[in-house]
């Protein structure tokens, strides 16, 4: 059975990165309201990342394949205009607080507040325009001779989609010659607000060569995961993952259960990272055996969103000139727990004045070779 084969013995094949040289460069993509848009294109090692500052999106990451051939394992556009057109987060930054908060209700410090509702009954990844929909501010640029950097910056003024607080944001990305990307995220406020920030990309190993990714193999570290609802927010419950479709233990390839999670047409669970406080820690290892590239995900946030793409349906084609098919690509998203403002149980998702928030997520490429 094919589910076995993750007992092959294997060699990982770091791309040997010492012949190339680090470079950012920064090109004009269009304008919002008179505000300019930014594509900038970061390269170290074999690893080139593209970005722009409309959502602090990722448009493109382009690595190599076993046989050297490069393609952008992410779902993006080449154009500002398809971005401003409604699409499902592509790349972008979510905040204030990723996923759903039930009825976009919560209670805080003695005061109830009413969030926008973007995906009825629910509020849903900062709202009707959240921090996928800023114009990001260019704060830094960075170049040294193994690393390059951005940094990006944007402001949440008070009562913004109805969160209390004015809310600074700066995300910095940096790729490494170590074929690393790093994203650091920081963050202040005046007046206690939840805050769950993540980067929204949609991962196909591919590089969309393969139309979906139900052969692309993923192992979490994560042994429970959140219960949901019949309106897809948190119960407060934690379930084990053994014995469920849930159950990314041990790698196995993603199509093999997907056809039994009925409701949700696919994966779409916030999975409980072991070690949580911990630091940064293993959070998912992604695998695609036909174009032997590897996708290693470290994080010190406490969860992880695991989406697989259930209801695109062709409609988009992105910069890969190739729709964007159901289950075509998925979505790891480092997280908070969905809906934690509402269950105290969770771990703390409140920012408080005087409090510097920061967190950290690395996606570490590699290649993967069978020994025979």
């Amino acid at each position: 059975m094919n589910e076995h084969k993750a007992s092959i013995p294997v060699i990982y094949l770091y791309f040997m990165s010492t012949t190339r040289t680090v470079g950012l460069n920064k090109g004009h993509f269009g304008t919002i309201d008179g505000q300019p848009i930014y594509l900038y294109t970061l390269r170290a090692g074999f690893i080139t990342l593209q970005i722009i500052n409309y959502g602090a999106t990722i448009t493109a990451i382009e690595i190599p394949d076993r046989n050297s051939k490069v393609h952008n394992v992410v779902a993006g556009f080449s154009n500002l205009d398809a971005y401003l057109n409604p699409h499902p987060y592509l790349g972008a930054v979510i905040g204030r607080f990723a996923n759903r908060i039930a009825q976009g209700q919560f209670r805080l410090d003695g005061n109830n507040y009413q969030l926008s509702i973007n995906d009825f009954p629910n509020h849903l990844h900062g709202g009707v325009n959240g921090f996928d929909r800023k114009v990001w501010q260019p704060e830094a640029e960075t170049l040294d001779v193994d690393q390059c950097s951005i940094s990006l910056t944007t402001f949440s003024k008070d009562g913004e989609e109805g969160y209390p607080g004015n809310l600074k944001v700066t995300v910095v990305f940096t790729v490494k010659m170590l074929n690393e990307i790093e994203i650091l995220y920081y963050a202040s406020t005046d007046k206690a607000t939840p805050l769950s920030l993540t980067n929204h990309s949609y991962f196909n190993l591919s590089g969309f060569v393969k139309p979906t990714i139900k052969d692309h193999e993923l192992m979490i570290n994560s042994t429970i995961y959140t219960e949901k609802n019949e309106n897809n927010t948190s119960t407060g419950k934690l379930v084990k993952c053994a014995e469920t479709p849930n159950d990314f233990r041990k790698a196995k390839k993603i199509g093999r259960d997907i056809d039994q999670l009925h409701c949700d047409m696919g994966y779409d669970h916030n999975h409980v990272i072991d070690n949580f406080g911990q630091g940064v820690r293993p959070i998912a290892k992604l695998t695609d055996a036909f174009s032997g590239r590897v996708l290693e995900i470290q994080s010190d946030m406490p969860g992880v969103q695991v989406y697989t793409a259930n209801w695109w349906d062709g409609s988009l084609t992105g910069s890969q000139g190739v729709p964007y098919e159901k289950h075509g690509a998925i979505a790891l998203e480092t997280q908070q727990f969905p809906d934690s403002p509402n269950h105290p149980s969770f771990p703390n998702s409140i920012l408080r004045p005087g409090d510097n928030f920061s967190s950290r997520t690395i996606y570490k490429f590699s290649l993967l070779s069978v020994c025979l």
